[in-house]
């Protein structure tokens, strides 16, 4: 119970010092990855 409780101070601990502007960022990173990978299996598969 203690490490869940602890990971969870931590990860509102990281997410305060980042802020919208970090997670925005990395979502749109994600999103331009999965589109990346996207359109490499596309060209692969024709």
């Amino acid at each position: 119970m203690e490490n869940s409780q602890e990971n969870n101070s931590k990860l509102k601990k990281w997410f305060k010092r980042v802020g919208w502007a970090g997670l925005a960022f990395f979502t749109i990173k994600g999103l331009i990855w999965l589109v990346i990978f996207y359109v490499g299996a596309d060209s692969l598969q024709s």
